[in-house]
């Protein structure tokens, strides 16, 4: 008896090793229907406002205070999930982890001018440099999603 007792706790540990290594962040991810990042940014009118759920690979997270993380698809596709500052924090450790994340996509209309600072301080984020005469004249729009929750694998 106590063999099959052993041999149960061991498929239940080998079982549920995977889910066990998932953590969740903020309200976790509700939706079940995934959105692509492809089409979204293809159409980003039609999502604006809207609660989506996006998957993919983490490719980058914020090293000053893990405020976002940006996740990308394998086509490419990629997009930015951003929250409050301390309000979610996603570890460095993320990255090159798959992630499931949902909230509502914002659209942030910037002037040029705003838009360098932007991108000047995402360079120094990262410890680039930024050039700002390779900036064209826009429009300048910010897509990212207002992070609710995420589920990083």
């Amino acid at each position: 008896m106590s063999r099959h007792w052993t041999l149960w706790a061991l498929l239940v540990i080998v079982l549920a090793g995977p889910a066990l290594a998932a953590e969740t962040y903020g309200g976790g991810v509700t939706l079940t229907e995934t959105t692509s990042i492809g089409k979204i940014l293809a159409d980003p009118d039609a999502y604006e406002g809207r609660q989506v759920r996006v998957e993919g690979e983490v490719t980058d997270v914020c090293p000053m205070r893990g405020c976002w993380m940006e996740i990308a698809e394998p086509e490419g596709d990629r997009l930015r999930i951003k929250v409050d500052d301390g309000a979610i924090i996603f570890p460095p450790t993320a990255k090159g982890k798959h992630a499931v994340a949902e909230g509502v996509l914002e659209k942030i209309p910037m002037e040029r001018e705003e838009y360098i600072r932007w991108m000047s301080h995402l360079a120094d984020e990262r410890g680039e440099s930024f050039d700002a005469a390779k900036i064209g004249n826009g429009p300048f729009n910010i897509l990212q999603i207002r992070g609710l929750g995420a589920r990083i694998e």
